[in-house]
């Protein structure tokens, strides 16, 4: 393989909260004829591209789901001391082996993407993103169980890990923000929307989309509201219900909001 044989590709990365959609929007990207994805890989979570790899740390280091954002390490920006050509090349050898290289489009899908969007645009200038919101509790009841931590810890990190991102989101030369909730009410037009993002044809949906997936998750809410709302010692904090309001969502009301970002 030449060793400018990463110059010849454009590169995509998914990033968002663990249970946040991630997943679903990479494989239906990858279903594209010009896009190359991984699929089937020895990764055992859901083919994320940061267990394919040894050049910078896993997000299990900082803490895992529900965690890692927490932890200022895992922040990473073009600053940080891994940013190298030699890396670079290093991590492209390494996911090649996952990739089909006669696809122009590459893409890579790990949920601690969202707070090292600085440091991959740093390997791979010719990159875009791909940021999927969710609502916060659906996210934070869907992870309870690989994080064991309590749902208003696991509310807060994921308002802090997309914060994180929309700091580092003026340096991105591209990228992108889609609501998960808008997405699953009209998915073939939100993944046009994504295909003229990445300058690709558009083609149709490979299977059905399913529309009150958040519904589960907003029903135990609703049961265990009042352990947070009315009970002084495990109350959510105000300030959550702004930074939520701020991303597009209320906790109080499940409702998605007009942050003015989508």
């Amino acid at each position: 393989m030449p060793t400018n044989a990463l110059d010849h590709h454009d590169f995509v990365f998914i990033a968002g909260v663990h249970r946040s959609g991630t997943s679903l929007i990479h494989e239906l990207l990858r279903a594209h004829p010009m896009i190359s994805g991984f699929k089937d890989t020895p990764a055992y979570m859901e083919d994320e591209g940061q267990f394919l790899q040894t050049v910078y740390p896993r997000g299990e280091v900082f803490g895992g789901p529900g965690r890692f954002a927490f932890d200022a390490a895992s922040h990473m920006t073009e600053t940080h001391p891994l940013v190298s050509a030699d890396n670079a090349q290093a991590l492209f050898t390494q996911w090649s082996e996952y990739w089909d290289l006669s696809r122009p489009v590459l893409i890579e899908k790990s949920p601690p993407n969202i707070v090292r969007t600085r440091f991959l645009q740093a390997l791979f200038p010719r990159t875009r993103f791909i940021v999927i919101l969710r609502h916060p509790v659906a996210v934070a009841y869907a992870t309870q169980k690989w994080s064991h931590t309590s749902i208003g810890s696991l509310i807060d990190h994921t308002l802090t890990a997309y914060e994180q991102f929309l700091q580092d989101q003026p340096a991105l030369r591209h990228s992108l923000l889609l609501y998960y909730e808008d997405f699953v009410q009209a998915p073939q037009r939100h993944l046009d929307e994504l295909l003229t993002f990445l300058g690709l044809p558009s083609i149709d949906l490979d299977r059905p989309v399913k529309q009150a997936i958040n519904e589960h998750y907003f029903a135990r809410w609703r049961a265990d509201r009042w352990k947070f709302w009315k009970s002084a010692p495990l109350r959510l904090p105000s300030s959550l219900e702004q930074r939520a309001r701020r991303l597009g969502y209320s906790l109080k009301s499940l409702e998605r909001i007009d942050s003015g970002r989508g």
